[in-house]
């Protein structure tokens, strides 16, 4: 059986500090959906371990996570969290974080930068401050952009060429629309050897037929050894099963070698959020 790492969900309860899943268009997904639905959730995918990405701009909620980890026997593997990046005490933020319970599951930091009103956010002083400390840290930097971010986004990956940099979502491309600006960048992006990108979330953006050519494209361009896939559930919910997303992911890697398609399907996490490597400095292939 293949080896599974989902590399990108999340987790909620609606008694814990989520007043976003108020969205009437959030409804189906309102929860809970916590270390017992994940349990089962990845009994039924045959994942074998999981990276559980922030959801709001809270580090309490960063630190139920790192507890949840704790008790998870294994199964989350990894937290991809949050702190204030424009804070001035950014690394004293991250080693708080590293001394609380589970606290040596803390793999990376993310921001919802597609959600700043300036779309030139990354290019703040403070902010490549905040992230250059997350990469001396030996933590990963998860990009959470869409178009109008995408200039910014290929200047910071540049720029802070020691930080280890995963794309979520493959960048948000317009699946369902005009794919060109959205492949020139992601072929410039792939010719830095500090990031990776997350096979997620795609389902959500147009059809799977749409869906193949844009994983083709990412898997061709950065290899596989850079190429990690998440569900992104429980939001994939919205717009199809779980099993369905991991069928996707099975689809599209067919083709691949077998160690290829283990790289896709879960080394790669391993080696960007998990490994020594890692954390030690940008992978290189």
């Amino acid at each position: 059986m293949t080896v599974r790492l989902d590399a990108h969900h999340h987790l909620w309860s609606p008694t814990r500090r989520r007043r976003w899943l108020d969205n009437p268009e959030l409804a189906a997904i309102r929860g809970p959906y916590w270390l017992p639905e994940l349990r089962d959730v990845a009994a039924r995918c045959d994942v074998d371990a999981t990276i559980l990405v922030q959801t709001i701009p809270d580090e309490a909620e960063t630190l139920d996570f790192l507890e949840l980890a704790a008790d998870s026997a294994g199964l989350v593997a990894g937290v991809v969290g949050w702190v204030d990046l424009t804070a001035p005490d950014v690394p004293g933020r991250l080693a708080a974080l590293r001394q609380a319970r589970g606290g040596d599951r803390l793999c990376g930091v993310r921001h919802a930068v597609q959600a700043e009103p300036d779309p030139n956010w990354l290019d703040r002083a403070d902010v490549r401050r905040g992230i250059a400390a997350v990469g001396r840290a030996g933590l990963t930097y998860d990009l959470l952009v869409k178009p109008p971010q995408w200039g910014a986004a290929l200047r910071l990956a540049r720029d802070l060429p020691d930080v280890n940099v995963v794309v979520d979502h493959a960048g948000s491309p317009p699946v369902a629309g005009e794919l060109g600006p959205w492949t020139r960048w992601s072929t410039a992006l792939a010719e830095l050897p500090n990031v990776s990108v997350k096979l997620s979330g795609l389902l959500g953006l147009g059809p799977v037929d749409r869906v193949l050519p844009v994983i083709d494209h990412v898997v061709s361009t950065f290899t596989p050894w850079r190429v990690m896939a998440g569900s992104d559930w429980p939001v994939c919910e919205l717009f199809t099963p779980v099993s369905t997303v991991w069928r996707i992911h099975e689809l599209a890697t067919v083709r691949l070698t077998a160690a290829e398609r283990t790289a896709v399907l879960a080394g790669t996490a391993r080696a960007f959020y998990l490994s020594a490597a890692g954390r030690a400095g940008p992978h290189r292939s």
